[in-house]
């Protein structure tokens, strides 16, 4: 009796090996992709977050001091908003902590919109494409009743519209 040697069969032959190592180069790119697609479209998402974020508490000190505005200057009246300017600005007068009164502007100049008062110009928000505020007049155009503001900020390609409203207190009668 001859005994032939057997042939193992266990095991993987190259040609195997190869193509599992080419499936698994094929998987580990698609979740390399994936996983960067993901931490970009975070990032960007994290950005317009924080630009949204700074416009709104913008319109919300807007608003504020808006809604309030107002002084009483004797023998001239009571001044809160200043009617006759271009749209990109909103000037004020509002009494400070101290019961004085302060003239402040809001301007936009692309592409940041300025805080202007006594102690100088202050960049109040960043990334603005446009901005506007629309004055409401009385009937006689002598005083603004309401202010409608708009701002358009951006972050990379991505672009948004916030919008606020105030009317002036002392116009509520």
């Amino acid at each position: 009796m001859s005994t032939r040697p057997t042939k193992s069969t266990a095991g993987f032959t190259i040609a195997e090996l190869l193509i599992a190592l080419a499936v698994m180069g094929i998987l580990l790119a698609a979740v390399a992709v994936a996983f960067n697609a993901s931490f970009t479209n975070y990032r960007e998402n994290e950005d317009i977050f924080k630009t949204i974020n700074k416009a709104r508490q913008a319109l919300a000190r807007m608003t504020t001091q808006i809604r309030t505005a107002g002084c009483e200057f004797p023998p001239y009246g009571f001044m809160a908003v200043v009617p006759v300017e271009p749209n990109n600005c909103c000037s004020l007068y509002i009494t400070t902590g101290t019961g004085e009164c302060e003239y402040i502007t809001y301007e936009y100049r692309d592409p940041n919109l300025y805080l202007i008062n006594n102690s100088g110009e202050h960049v109040l928000c960043d990334n603005v494409k446009a901005m506007s505020f629309i004055k409401t007049l009385t009937a006689d155009e002598s005083e603004v009743k309401s202010v409608q503001i708009s701002m358009t900020v951006a972050s990379g390609d991505i672009e948004r519209t916030v919008s606020a409203a105030a009317v002036i207190r002392r116009n509520l009668k």
